[in-house]
């Protein structure tokens, strides 16, 4: 007797551990929302590539921030940026460009663009090493708003865009941090040295 009320139970357990158990659910995450980087970071990504699969001796001659409408807007950060290396040894200059997203216009992640002829530093085709860029966008960006005065309080919400470069102005490369879209359509910007932070001039 006892054995056959064992296995006469034995059903009814599975059964009952059956309906205790619950299946398992997968919880899918929320995609991370897009995030602009700054510019530091942005170069310090272009030109790891730039040294490792094109030249070791890669410098830094300009880079740019790039709007993207996809990418929300923050102070000192840039959905994409465009950076030019040189090589002294190869005696040319390649352009390359990063973005957080794939768009129109912008590939997703470091992308090489191609290489053109480069005559040398001199005059605003000066390039510098990688640690000149010591102080970031957002950096330079704070500086640059404690300069801006009121042209910034009596232009709200305009693009800011940023151009690192090396110029006869200056005898360090710098930040110039541009109110408007371009240095080419704005009347106002004003130079961070990238090296300190410093600030250096004002442009109207």
């Amino acid at each position: 007797m006892n054995k056959l009320s064992t296995l006469m139970a034995c059903p009814l357990i599975l059964m009952l551990a059956g309906c205790d158990s619950t299946p398992a659910t997968t919880v899918k995450e929320a995609p991370k929302p897009i995030e602009p980087v700054s510019g530091q970071s942005a170069l310090y990504k272009m030109y790891q590539v730039a040294r490792s699969a094109w030249s070791p001796d890669a410098q830094v001659l300009t880079c740019t921030s790039v709007h993207l409408t996809e990418v929300p807007q923050a102070p000192g950060k840039a959905g994409a940026w465009q950076a030019t290396f040189t090589s002294e040894t190869l005696g040319r200059k390649r352009p390359y460009s990063y973005s957080v997203v794939e768009s129109t216009d912008m590939h997703k992640d470091v992308f090489a663009g191609p290489e053109e002829s480069w005559s040398g530093k001199q005059g605003l085709e000066s390039s510098f090493t990688i640690q000149a860029v010591s102080i970031d966008t957002d950096a330079a960006y704070k500086t640059a708003l404690e300069q801006a005065g009121d042209y910034d309080k009596k232009n709200p919400g305009m693009n800011i865009a940023f151009v690192l470069e090396k110029t006869s102005k200056f005898p360090d490369p710098a930040w110039r941090v541009v109110w408007g879209e371009s240095v080419g359509t704005s009347n106002f910007s004003i130079f961070v040295d990238s090296s300190t932070g410093a600030f250096l001039a004002k442009m109207h």
